[in-house]
This record gives structure tokens, sequence and C-alpha cells, in this order.
């Protein structure tokens, strides 16, 4: 009898439960601009940038798409050069717009000007162009309960929550760089809407999300009343 001797490299390793949800996440993500794709020649994506959805944009990129109908956006920037180490823009063309994906459209949130309120405008109009509504928007989550570049520390959050404006500058004594973040508006303005989480401490920050009304306190909780898809994993 012939044998057949069996590499341990042939033996695929189980997912993770947070590979698990990023791969359930990017199925549901490729549905949906494949479903927007049949009725309309182009279809937006908006993402998250931060470490939670490098998996979800690597899974995404296997997915079968016409991905030249595709556009590509951030739900935030950091007022950095797009070769910086903290750029999410950076992180989008390296993990996501790979393989077939690469035949998508990015746009980014940024530009050469020095200052994010010097850029805005710029930037403003870029998105305009867009295929709004979006077909889906992937939101992350901070552990003080800011979304996008909605943080509740930052002078600009009030403007954030009520303009109809679709971007605004952001700075905040939270973070390091000053940023541009779509509007609670723009964020709002999809056919479809994720939360992407992952760990215990966010889970818990979720929770307190949910049993108040302050979206000041918390800013995820301006997307707690529209229908969220939740993708949570320890």
């Amino acid at each position: 009898m012939k044998t057949t001797d069996i590499k341990s490299t042939d033996i695929k390793k189980p997912e993770s439960p947070r590979q698990q949800i990023a791969t359930q996440l990017a199925e549901a993500a490729a549905r949906a601009l494949a479903a927007d794709l049949v009725d309309q020649p182009r279809a937006l994506l908006v993402v998250s940038g931060g470490s939670t959805p490098l998996p979800f944009f690597q899974r995404l990129a296997e997915q079968a798409l016409d991905w030249s109908r595709v556009d590509v956006t951030l739900a935030d920037e950091r007022w950095v050069a797009e070769d910086h180490p903290d750029s999410n823009a950076r992180l989008v063309r390296e993990t996501l717009l790979v393989g077939p994906a690469a035949a998508a459209t990015f746009h980014s949130l940024t530009t050469d000007d020095p200052t994010p309120e010097q850029g805005v405008a710029a930037v403003a109009a870029r998105l305009a162009a867009l295929p709004w509504p979006a077909s889906l928007v992937v939101l992350g989550m901070g552990n003080d309960g800011h979304t996008a570049s909605l943080f509740p520390d930052s002078g600009e959050l009030s403007l954030a929550l009520s303009t109809d404006d679709s971007v605004v500058a952001v700075r905040a004594p939270s973070v390091a760089q000053p940023r541009i973040t779509l509007s609670a508006a723009r964020l709002h303005d999809a056919r479809r809407h994720a939360l992407h989480l992952v760990g215990d401490a966010k889970k818990a920050v979720l929770a307190q999300a949910l049993s108040g009304d302050d979206v000041r306190e918390l800013p995820i909780r301006a997307f707690l009343t529209c229908p969220l898809t939740l993708y949570w994993a320890p």
C-alpha cells in the first residue's frame, strides 16, 4: 500500500476568533459591494484605520469582486504623509489594495497643505465626487468611546457631530497628530454600517455606550441609533 506523507505546512490551522470575525466582515463587505454594483456603475467602501482592521483588510483583498468599479476611502486620517508609519492610507494601500483589490480606486483624506484646516476644502471637494451613499461604512472604536476622529476631548467634536459639511479638521489633547475626519452626517450617509471591535475592554465600553445617551461623553453613541452590525471577538 502506498502511503502519502503529510507535511505540517499542508495542515490548515484553525482560525482564531479574531480571524473568524475578520473573515465574516470581509465576506459581508464583498456581498454589499457586489449587490450595489448590480444597479449602479460604482460602489463606495469607507473603512477605518488602526490595528484592528488589518486581518479584515487582508481577507477582503482576497474576495472575488469587480474591484475596478470600487472606490475606497477612510473614515478619518492623521495629517501625516502617506508613507508615514502612522498613515491610515499607507495601511490601506499595503494590506487592502493588493492582488485583485489593487484595481480599486483609493481616495485619501490628506493634501500637501501643512495643516488639515488648510486642506479640508480640497478633501471635501474630492469626497463630493464619490458615489454616495456608501455601500458600507466600517467603524472602529477606541477605549475612550471615540470613532473615526470624533474624540470626547476634541474642541471640534460638536462641529463634527452637527455640521452638514463632509469633513472636519480635528485636534484633541489625547492624540499626538492633528487629524481630518468624516463628519457624523457623512458617516451616516451609507446603506450599511458595521462596527468592528476586538477585546473585552472595548466590549465593556460599548456596553456603557448602550446604557446612556450623552454623545459627547462617548461619541460612538452617534451611530448606535442607526442599523449597525456588530463584529466582535475576544
